[in-house]
């Protein structure tokens, strides 16, 4: 099976990619140390820096994700900065902020990778839409990567993350995952086949 290392302490994260990637034979192995963030609302150039950094810890092909989440009413917010706004205002201060505005929103991924053939990063890229709910709905389960999953309804479905069960966020997460994470998992088989 081929390795990548993941620069990561979100474990959710992990399981996310560590079940879809084991269907193409590739191995993901965590390696749980904080990588700091540059402070910039650009998505690909935070999962940049913290893939270089990682490649420079661990010296071996490797890869970073960083994700943004983007409330369209409020141009856009919290965008690159989540895990401080859900440290100060929370989910709740979220909510309340979007109180009679539109309630459309999308998460957006970066995926960087790094290896000793390349000069710069690879990025694969990944949106999300849907709308936030009325209320926090459901609960929190060890493979999420986010509380944003108890108000993130994916757009299609009537059911906040958090409400679904482990089946059914996997069957949703692998359809999802199977347009541009997929492009990856192809694209890394064919390096190591090179």
């Amino acid at each position: 099976m081929k390795k990548v290392y993941f620069a990561t302490r979100n474990k959710g994260k992990v399981d996310s990619l560590r079940s879809f990637l084991s269907k193409y034979g590739i191995e993901v192995i965590q390696v749980p140390f904080s990588i700091r963030e540059p402070r910039t609302d650009d998505l690909e150039e935070i999962a940049r820096q913290k893939v270089l950094a990682a490649y420079e810890k661990i010296g071996k092909a490797c890869i970073a994700l960083d994700s943004g989440f983007y409330i369209h009413s409020l141009n856009g917010f919290p965008k690159t900065y989540v895990n401080f706004v859900l440290k100060t205002i929370g989910i709740e201060g979220i909510l309340k902020l979007v109180e009679g505005k539109e309630r459309k929103c999308e998460f957006r991924n970066c995926l960087a990778y790094m290896d000793d053939s390349l000069e710069e990063p690879k990025f694969f890229k990944l949106k999300v839409r849907g709308s936030l709910s009325e209320g926090p709905r459901g609960e929190m389960k060890n493979y999420y990567w986010s509380e944003l999953f108890l108000i993130f309804v994916p757009e299609g479905r009537e059911k906040t993350l958090a409400e679904m069960s482990r089946e059914e966020y996997e069957r949703w997460r692998e359809e999802l995952y199977s347009t541009s994470f997929a492009k990856f998992a192809e694209w890394l088989l064919s390096r190591f086949q090179a």
